[in-house]
């Protein structure tokens, strides 16, 4: 049934579609019982065949906030997305504001759910790290739902964006080793992958900062990785050593990655940094309390929750004030600044 006119479908609309109340559509949509079954299916068939989304200015406006918003992660297997979770949970407190996590484990489905409306009857706004998303879905980005992006998948996707700088970050943690001495240098992290990714952007920076000082790169030691856990940099350094490369550093794109090659390296024998300098990605926790400590890129993740909040704590009040999307700033895009942290893991002798 196709509706007459050029507006947005209304909750009306729906419930005529679906031959129930517009109270059992609000109860379908807010997750209230008792629904039966076979009525929750006609509701959810219709909002689809109508494509409703709910108007979140209104209901807002209406009934105020929920005073919650989602953090929506990948996983948080991996040590960085667990730190900047609790860099974000600490943020939202300062505002009053509670976070729900969710967890999407790199699922396409899972993510598209974060802006077709799923999350709207529970939460004020998102902050958004996308995996399985490119930059091919970039209309899906199209709504008015208080969001912040998080990430290097998707950019210029019309709506606020927090994100490091990962090619002049991995550059200058190459160039660091480099300075020390260093003249067999290989990344640990690189990942074949046609989009933009924190692998891709990281491996860019790498290969500029060889460039730059004329040295190569041997391509035995590129080797694509599926995740930046500990277990894989323990076995890509193994790779690389039986391959035949004897490398006198290693820049790895994320601190979980040198500090599997850590393990390995002293597995057979090689001394960090007297044989093979090694510098990783994220500053996490355990890189002050490695042996030696591990010398690392810090991205400023406690600034990217600080700005991430910020900014979407201003969406949702720019939208609980009736301004409407186009009356609202320009989606705003913020680089945080990097820093590298040298430590013993790079240190030159004698010093």
């Amino acid at each position: 049934m196709a509706r007459k006119g050029n507006g947005s479908p209304t909750i009306r609309d729906v419930a005529h579609l679906a031959e129930v109340s517009i109270k059992t559509v609000s109860n379908v949509i807010n997750g209230h019982p008792p629904v039966r079954p076979a009525t929750r299916e006609r509701v959810e068939d219709a909002i689809a065949r109508l494509n409703y989304h709910v108007n979140v200015s209104a209901r807002n406006l209406s009934r105020g906030r929920t005073g919650a918003i989602a953090l929506v992660l990948p996983s948080v297997r991996g040590v960085y997305f667990a730190e900047l979770a609790d860099a974000v949970t600490r943020e939202a407190a300062k505002a009053g504001l509670t976070v729900f996590i969710q967890l999407t484990d790199d699922q396409r489905d899972r993510e598209r759910r974060v802006l077709d409306g799923s999350y709207r009857s529970v939460v004020d706004g998102a902050i958004f790290s996308p995996l399985a998303l490119t930059q091919d879905d970039v209309a899906l980005f199209d709504t008015d739902f208080p969001l912040v992006l998080l990430g290097e998948r998707i950019f210029d996707a019309g709506v606020d964006h927090v994100t490091m700088p990962n090619v002049e970050s991995v550059r200058a943690a190459t160039e660091h080793v480099i300075a020390l001495g260093a003249t067999t240098v290989v990344p640990l992290g690189a990942k074949e992958d046609p989009s933009s990714s924190s692998g891709t952007l990281r491996m860019e920076g790498f290969r500029q900062a060889l460039e730059a000082h004329g040295l190569s790169l041997d391509p035995r030691a590129v080797i694509d990785v599926r995740d930046y856990y500990h277990s894989t940099g323990a076995a890509v350094m193994a790779e690389i050593l039986d391959r035949g490369v004897t490398p006198d550093a290693v820049v790895a794109f994320s601190d979980t990655l040198a500090l599997g090659a850590l393990a390995t390296l002293a597995d057979r024998g090689l001394r960090v940094p007297e044989d093979v300098r090694l510098v990783g990605f994220d500053n996490i926790e355990e890189t002050r309390y490695s042996r030696p400590p591990l010398s690392t890129i810090d991205p400023g993740r406690e600034k990217i929750a600080a700005r991430a909040v910020q900014m979407l704590e201003e969406r949702i009040q720019w939208r609980l004030d009736g301004l409407t999307r186009e009356q609202q700033p320009e989606p705003r895009k913020v680089v945080v600044d990097f820093e590298l942290i040298a430590r013993a893991s790079t240190r030159a002798s004698g010093s």
